[in-house]
């Protein structure tokens, strides 16, 4: 399976993310200018995170984009990391930046025993 840092290389091109982790949890921050917290979901289904943004016009009344405008929605999936524990999840956009707060559970490894025969 691809990892978390590979799949961010792989978002599309209207997306800007960085990963970022401690001990405790991974953020990731991604840019979704003009994107509210009631347009934008995160959900994280089974091992993936999927993001979804919808984008409100930014341009003032009377005023058209020089170049082409942005897509209106940003969509993308991520595979998350086997550490990662959706309890206590929490995401906020502020000013066109989404930070997703995803909790570490521990240590992925697991001691098997194994009896003498």
């Amino acid at each position: 399976m691809q990892s978390f840092r590979e799949a961010l290389r792989d978002l599309p091109d209207a997306a800007f993310a960085d990963l970022l982790e401690s001990d405790d949890e991974y953020l990731l921050v991604v840019d979704v200018p003009g994107a509210t917290a009631e347009s934008t979901d995160v959900m994280v289904e089974g091992d993936r995170l999927r993001v979804e943004a919808l984008r409100e016009d930014p341009s003032p009344e009377g005023f058209e984009p020089v170049d082409e405008p942005r897509a209106p929605a940003l969509a993308f999936e991520l595979p998350l990391p086997p550490d990662v524990t959706s309890e206590g999840a929490d995401a906020t956009v502020e000013r066109g930046v989404l930070e997703i707060r995803l909790p570490r559970s521990g240590s992925t490894e697991t001691t098997i025993h194994i009896d003498e025969q």
